[in-house]
């Protein structure tokens, strides 16, 4: 039962999340509270993890839930449940583009699913920033942000948007350092 389940809830995550592997975050804080198969500190390590290794982040996701929840067998189904989706409705787009390429309505859809697949992404991003830079339960003064990953994420920003030789590099060079300093500062 526990298959059908991983599988079915993972479908959903992937029929649904327009905008990539960031997109599902919403839909696995979803599956957090109605299942407990994990927390939603869980589920910052798991982005961090999904993030660090290669592979969509929402394919990686759904393999580590399914296998922290039912082991090898749960990680295929889950991911099998995530991909199912999009295989099967980028089977009927490819088949029908072509008759509609240039059609209004089409293009018109298409072009009404570029807000709400960025407000998803940003609703995410916004998540595991409350997750990452913020301590829960504590409400005003400077105890509300935990301080070094907020400097850290500030840093890093700014060598990734605006330093130019920095901006260059390969974010597995970030990754790599955030991990760094990460163990040195024990955050």
């Amino acid at each position: 039962m526990i298959y059908l389940r991983l599988f079915f809830e993972f479908f959903k995550a992937g029929l649904f999340a327009v905008g990539g592997g960031l997109a599902t975050l919403p839909f696995l804080n979803d599956i957090a509270d109605r299942t407990g198969w994990f927390t939603r500190a869980q589920l910052a390590d798991m982005l961090a993890v999904s993030e660090s290794t290669p592979g969509p982040i929402g394919v990686n996701m759904a393999t580590y839930v399914g296998f922290t929840t039912a082991s090898v067998p749960g990680a295929i189904i889950a991911t099998l449940g995530l991909v199912t989706p999009s295989v099967i409705i980028i089977l009927i787009v490819a088949a029908f583009l072509r008759a509609f390429r240039d059609n209004k309505y089409v293009n018109s859809a298409f072009y009404g699913l570029r807000p709400a697949s960025t407000a998803m992404v940003a609703a995410a991003g916004i998540g595991v920033m409350e997750l990452t830079l913020v301590h829960a339960g504590e409400a005003f003064g400077l105890s509300f942000f935990n301080w070094p990953a907020l400097a850290l994420a500030a840093v890093v920003l700014v060598l990734t948007r605006w330093v130019g030789p920095t901006k260059k590099l390969h974010p597995i060079v970030f990754i790599l350092a955030s991990a760094v300093v990460g163990v040195i500062l024990k955050f």
